[in-house]
């Protein structure tokens, strides 16, 4: 007769042998499981970067009016406008005295910023002489640098500009005029860039404008995740637990970031600083970061 204890018995024995094989098993995977070093990764993700050309150059005035008087042999009697006054067309300027007598009233032919003036009470003035002021009509500034011809092509007639300017910050410009020609022996060519502001600025002092030509986007990595060497430009991944790397395509770059136009896509895992420490295969342990921490 079989006995309630007959059928325990092959019920305990295998439990016996389960809990003999699960520590095995176990012991198993941790064998299997990489053991390497603790890399920070994040996931690739897709940003837009602005095509951007850079200009450096110098302030300059756009239009510069001579004023003088139109006959020889007055004095100046008075003056009445300083440089750096800012003055509008038909404003008298000065007053001159006639060698026999009589006044003659040196007016501004155009509204605008008075950058010189040589006028002294007692001084002699002449038509053909140094000039009583100088005028910038209508207080129009430029920035005129020189772009490489790769990118005189990729600039159009009022594209917008953001300029810095010494001594007066960042102000707004936008391109005025392109040069038809380059300069034989550097190759650059020549751009003029309208500079729009209320704010006095120096003639001759130094300019960068920013021109925003377009914009590409792609996967966005930190300059930190790409090696060169001699197999190219590459970004290492971490794939199940391993190390692969890929040759990539860089191609714009701002802000410390590059845009990867081929070699990986949106969501792989990238080491946040490759180094040639890691090899291909080298088992690692994978820290994540948020995309804005890396």
């Amino acid at each position: 007769m079989i006995t309630a204890r007959d059928l325990k018995l092959p019920a305990l024995m295998l439990a016996g042998a389960l809990s003999l094989a699960a520590p095995q098993a176990f012991a198993a995977d941790e064998e299997t499981a990489p053991k390497g070093a603790a890399v920070t990764v994040f996931k690739a993700a897709k940003s837009c970067f602005g095509n951007n050309v850079e200009v450096s150059g110098t302030i300059i005035a756009r239009e510069e009016t001579q004023v003088r008087p139109e006959r020889m042999g007055l004095k100046v009697a008075e003056v009445l406008i300083d440089a750096g006054d800012t003055v509008t067309a038909g404003q008298t300027l000065a007053r001159l005295t006639l060698p026999e007598g009589g006044t003659v009233l040196v007016q501004a032919p155009v509204a605008g910023l008075v950058s010189a003036s040589t006028a002294a009470v007692g001084a002699m003035a002449s038509g053909k002489g140094e000039a009583l002021f100088s005028i910038i009509a209508r207080s129009e500034f430029d920035l005129v640098g020189l772009v490489p011809t790769r990118d005189i092509a990729k600039l159009q007639i009022n594209q917008n500009a953001r300029i810095k300017v010494i001594g007066a910050g960042e102000v707004d410009g936008r391109v005025r005029r392109l040069s038809t020609t380059v300069e034989p022996n550097s190759q650059l060519a020549q751009v003029f860039i309208a500079v729009t502001t209320n704010r006095r600025l120096l003639v001759n002092s130094s300019g960068r404008a920013q021109i925003k030509t377009g914009q590409s986007c792609g996967i966005s990595v930190p300059l930190t995740a790409i090696l060169y060497g001699n197999a190219g430009t590459v970004v290492q991944v971490v794939k199940r637990q391993r190390v692969e790397t890929r040759r990539v395509e860089t191609g714009l770059m701002s802000q410390g970031q590059v845009e990867i136009r081929e070699g990986i896509v949106e969501g792989d895992i990238v080491v946040a600083r490759a180094g040639a420490l890691l090899r291909e295969g080298d088992p690692v342990r994978p820290v994540m970061v948020a995309s804005d921490a890396k």
